[in-house]
């Protein structure tokens, strides 16, 4: 149907609680490696509220409701969700929307990825697209949430603002979010608070993060200062629609005005423009302002005023969703002045070097490790692998099994859902190293839902027993020594590692077997020091890779591409000469934090003893 009106460039951090005496939408989600909250369906929402309801403290099985997330558990009382298989846990929040919003009338926003399938929109995401989509805006930036990403409903498309590259989306319904009353449990609102952590410690993660977080809060701020009383939200205007008249707010300014602002709040323009800015906000989208700051920001940059590089400075794209720009918001809300320069370049390689000078690592045999197209040596039965990591306990304790969070003096959870020859559904075993116990039938559950590989992880401690390998594809690593420094590391040279995993088709040990997966990236080159510390992290790292720990095949967090080879939780440096992205050096802890993953990973000094 035809969409009348103009765009919308939206503000970010304008979702609120509703007041306390209001029903609310619940809707639970997961936090990804990448810092992003992704909503759990609805279907699953209504499970994990059907058993809050029962049991505050208890956890939930996701697998009940949804069989593609079999290996997965909610722990309530940490609000952590835990991988049965791998040892993974992420933290959860129980968030709250308005009933009028998407999630309340059980809207779902999608775009297609790579492979033809539909990836819905984080939920805030989705909310603002169904807020333009129902006031018939015909297009959506979606710069100010920071995605440089436009949305058009006309032919229902996603339009990448730097690319140029248009994807397909999508508004489906289904089943509509769970509503409740009452007040916030502080345990269950955003933030989370000292328990949820982060999943991942790199310089990138932590600044983008902190970044985007505290951008909102003091934008949200601003506004209120700025704005109460007048039922006005000011909105920006988008560079790609240069000219375009913007959408007010109910009860708002007319159609074409905008709100006077004293002359002296601009942050750092030289001139009045000819559009009305936002104080604080630097008018980042408009591409004259980029232009003007570029060409002359080395020379005009007053003393004590801090030089911020950002993207684009010579194109029409916004610099969302830079680092850089995300920090000159902040920066302009507070008060700051911001000027803006040209951003550095990331050094990603190294100088080319010959053939001659390229030579093996001392102490490491070889250059090369190939896996091959063959299947993990099976167990001969999963009874056989639980009997021989525990001990049978006669007199069990009166606690919960952590697995199927029954008592263990009673019955396995499991019990008629699952039944082996041998191993009745009340008998107890404790595992030798760390003495925890479980039901047997619940171990053998778990193995069932892993990689059957003939290793068992405890669910509580992580310890792993036997040999742990991994869901790696086909693929080879090749490793040698260049004669090149890496920032930090002036007095060595450099280990230069080269994965190159081929695309092909899913194992019986991967999500969807049978099926093509693909490998974008590929060859991807990494870095070590050739130092003494560096030299045993590439040892592991091999280890690693025989045991095909190193990758795996899932979904893309960065894409959001399904059936990809992606990371498997073990960090590479991929940036060799600075630290841009957040993976490059100097890094003083990251030779440290590898050990460490790798050590969860059941890779240890011992390994190279063996």
């Amino acid at each position: 149907m035809a969409r009348q009106g103009t765009g919308a460039l939206l503000g970010s951090g304008t979702l609120g609680f509703p007041p306390q005496n209001l029903a609310r939408v619940v809707v639970w989600e997961w936090l990804n490696e990448h810092g992003r909250w992704r909503p759990y369906s609805a279907a699953v929402c209504h499970h994990i509220e059907n058993v809050l309801k029962e049991d505050a403290r208890g956890s939930v099985v996701l697998g009940q409701v949804d069989v593609q997330l079999a290996p997965y558990v909610i722990d309530l009382q940490s609000m952590h969700q835990f991988r049965q298989d791998t040892g993974t846990m992420r933290p959860v929040r129980r968030n709250f929307y308005d009933p009028s919003s998407a999630p309340g009338k059980g809207i779902v926003w999608e775009w297609e990825n790579d492979n033809s399938s539909w990836t819905p929109y984080d939920m805030d995401i989705c909310i603002t697209i169904q807020n333009a989509y129902e006031k018939q805006h015909p297009w959506l930036d979606l710069s100010s949430l920071g995605f440089c990403y436009l949305i058009y409903f006309s032919s229902m498309s996603q339009m990448n603002r730097q690319t140029q590259r248009r994807r397909r989306l999508r508004r489906r319904m289904d089943l509509a979010y769970p509503l409740t009353m009452g007040s916030i449990p502080k345990s269950q609102s955003w933030p989370v608070g000292s328990s949820t952590g982060q999943p991942c410690s790199c310089h990138q993660c932590l600044l983008v993060n902190s970044t985007r977080a505290a951008s909102n809060a003091i934008l949200a701020s601003q506004r209120r200062k700025l704005y109460a009383g007048t039922g006005t939200v000011p909105v920006r205007q988008s560079s790609t629609f240069a000219g375009a008249t913007l959408w007010p707010s109910a009860g708002g300014t007319a159609k074409g005005e905008a709100p006077r602002v004293p002359a002296g709040a601009f942050g750092c323009s030289q001139s009045t423009p000819s559009t009305v800015q936002l104080p604080g906000l630097n008018n980042l989208n408009r591409p004259g302002t980029q232009r003007g700051a570029g060409s002359s920001a080395r020379t005009t940059v007053p003393p004590g005023v801090p030089a911020l590089p950002v993207k684009n400075l010579n194109g029409t794209g916004p610099v969302h969703p830079a680092l850089a720009g995300m920090t000159g918001i902040l920066m302009c809300a507070a008060g700051l002045p911001v000027c803006l320069t040209r951003a550095p370049k990331p050094i990603l390689h190294p100088p080319p070097v010959s053939k001659s000078d390229i030579k093996p690592v001392p102490g490491v045999s070889g250059i090369c490790r190939k896996t091959k197209k063959k299947h993990l040596k099976r167990s001969k039965n999963p009874e056989d692998v639980v009997r021989r990591y525990i001990q049978k306990v006669k007199t069990p304790p009166d606690e919960d099994c952590t697995i199927c969070m029954e008592r263990l003096v009673t019955s396995s959870g499991y019990e008629g859902v699952l039944s082996h020859r041998g191993i009745k559904p009340e008998l107890v075993g404790k595992l030798g190293k760390c003495g925890h116990m479980y039901h047997l039938l619940c171990l053998v559950a778990m193995y069932n839902n892993g990689n059957k590989d003939g290793s068992l992880q405890c669910p509580t401690c992580k310890a792993i027993y036997g040999e742990k390998t991994g869901t790696q594809p086909p693929g080879k690593m090749e490793f040698h020594l260049i004669p090149h420094s890496l920032p930090g590391y002036t007095d060595s040279k450099t280990i230069r590692i080269v994965y190159d995993i081929p695309t092909g088709i899913q194992g019986p040990e991967h999500p969807n077997p049978g099926k093509k997966f693909t490998a974008r990236g590929f060859p991807r080159h990494c870095y070590l020091p050739d130092n003494e510390k560096g030299r045993k992290v590439l040892k592991l790292l091999i280890v690693a890779w025989d045991r095909r720990l190193i990758f795996t095949i899932g979904t893309s967090n960065t894409t959001g591409e399904s059936d990809t080879v992606v990371w498997n939780e073990i960090h590479h440096k991929t940036e060799f000469g600075s630290n841009l992205t957040g993976h490059g050096y100097p890094d003083p802890n990251y030779l440290d934090n590898v050990l460490a993953e790798l050590l969860a990973q059941g890779v240890s000094e011992a390994t190279l003893k063996d």
